[in-house]
């Protein structure tokens, strides 16, 4: 009966840990990723680019036929 005890201990302790990785990972980390992929997405459907250095001022029109100003890397920077 102990070794069955401890096998359902250790299953919880990973079933926690488990969990506790995923929320640190929803909470602090995915965010940051979706929000590059949007920016990047943005970026290549970007129009009328204005560059100075290495950036450039973009107009990006969203789903909803509205433009957004958006600030995207220089690529063609020589």
């Amino acid at each position: 009966m102990k070794e069955a005890t401890g096998e359902l201990n250790m299953t919880v302790v990973t079933v926690v840990a488990i969990a506790a990785v995923a929320a640190f990972f929803y909470a602090f980390i995915w965010p940051s990723i979706k929000t590059n992929i949007l920016n990047s997405t943005k970026c290549s459907n970007a129009t009328n680019c204005v560059c100075s250095g290495t950036t450039c001022k973009c107009n990006y029109l969203d789903e909803t036929g509205s433009t957004q100003e958006v600030t995207c890397p220089n690529n063609n920077q020589d």
